[in-house]
């Protein structure tokens, strides 16, 4: 089995740099056309089944990525953004000034982050282990997941058996940048990526989720 990992495309807030987690702002026009030019890269591969975040930004870029194709997309909770609380919708840099000390953990100390009315990344860690656990039973020969940026660096801690420091220094991949994994029995490894072979973009600051 193969599985290709997407972020969503770039959204309104991405570009004003505001906390998105549960919440959801408009894909950009760029967005959407980085979402079809993957759709277009990867017209070839018969997906058997599409699994997005239910979030309007995931669910509208797979839709986007399969294009004319029936291929049944299926919204899964565990794929949803890290839930940020109290930050989400707020500027990065009113966080960063606000909330000083609180946002170095999130960034750089995992383990000791306690969010304000938010998840944690043992709550992220689980629902995201879930679902692989559960995709790993299906009978597929490949399968699209479109996702977030602290989702898939989830994704990625999981699949590489990261410690939480190797974790915290992953960056967030740009929006529909491709990553692929090949899953043989309990072995997983990557065969691609963060690739955006696909698309031509300005080189900006896409921290924001």
């Amino acid at each position: 089995m193969k599985v290709y990992i997407t972020r969503h495309g770039t959204t309104e807030w991405n570009l004003q740099r505001r906390l998105q987690g549960w919440q959801d702002s408009d894909l950009t026009k760029e967005g959407i056309d980085r979402a079809i030019k993957l759709g277009e890269r990867l017209d070839s591969i018969d997906f058997d089944i599409i699994y997005t975040s239910p979030q309007n930004r995931a669910l509208e870029t797979a839709k986007l990525i399969r294009g004319n194709k029936k291929t049944p997309i299926v919204t899964h909770d565990g794929l949803k953004e890290l839930g940020f609380g109290v930050w989400e919708s707020m500027e990065l840099s009113i966080i960063e000034k606000e909330y000083p000390k609180e946002y170095y953990t999130y960034r750089n100390n995992p383990i000791d982050y306690i969010p304000i009315g938010g998840e944690s990344y043992e709550d992220l860690f689980k629902r995201v282990n879930d679902f692989f656990e559960e995709i790993k039973t299906i009978d597929a020969e490949n399968i699209l997941v479109v996702s977030h940026g602290v989702t898939i660096k989830a994704l990625i801690k999981i699949i590489k058996n990261l410690t939480l420091d190797e974790f915290s220094k992953l960056p967030v991949y740009t929006g529909t940048s491709l990553n692929v994994v090949e899953i043989n029995e309990d072995k997983m490894k990557f065969i691609m990526e963060d690739d955006t072979s696909h698309i031509e973009f300005e080189f900006y600051d896409e921290i924001t989720i």
